[in-house]
C-alpha cells in the first residue's frame, strides 16, 4: 500500500498538501515550513511513545529521527511529522482527530505482513502514472 502526499507551496510557517490512497482515503496534510525531503519511504505502524497509541512512523528519514502521521491543527503541533486533516485553511487543518480515525481504519495494523509505503512529491509538479499522478 503507498501512501501519496502531494505539497503545495510552502508558506513561512508551514508546508500544506494532501494525502492520497487511490480509491480508499484523501485528506489534507500540514508540515513544518522545511519538511522532510521528497521521496518514497517505508512506514511501519508502531506505538507512539508521545501519544501512547499505534500511529504510523516514516521510517529512514535522512536527518530526521520519530517521524509520525498524527492529528493536529497548527504547525506547532508538527513536531516534525505530518498532520492530517479533513479540512484546510493557511497554516491549519481541522477535524484531525476524525482524519487520522479515517486514515487508520484503512491502513493494516500489521505492517510487517503488508507494505507500506509513503511517497512525498513537491508541489505536485510531477506527474506519474504509477502514483497516479
Amino acid at each position: 500500500m503507498n501512501l501519496l502526499v502531494q505539497r503545495d507551496r510552502a508558506t513561512p510557517n508551514s508546508t500544506p498538501g494532501q494525502l492520497s490512497i487511490p480509491n480508499l482515503f484523501h485528506c489534507f496534510t500540514l508540515e513544518p515550513a522545511h519538511p522532510i525531503p521528497a521521496g518514497t519511504y517505508k512506514v511501519a505502524m508502531l506505538r507512539s511513545p508521545h501519544f501512547g497509541c499505534i500511529v504510523p512512523h516514516v521510517l529512514d528519514v535522512p536527518g530526521h529521527t520519530g517521524i509520525e502521521i498524527h492529528w493536529g491543527d497548527y504547525p506547532h503541533d508538527t513536531h516534525d511529522c505530518l498532520l492530517v486533516g479533513l479540512t484546510w485553511a493557511a497554516d491549519f487543518v481541522g477535524n484531525s482527530k476524525d482524519a487520522f480515525a479515517q486514515l487508520m481504519s484503512v491502513l493494516p495494523l500489521d505492517s510487517a505482513n503488508e507494505e507500506i509505503t509513503i511517497t512525498y512529491v513537491d508541489y505536485m509538479l510531477v506527474t506519474d502514472p504509477e502514483l497516479g499522478l
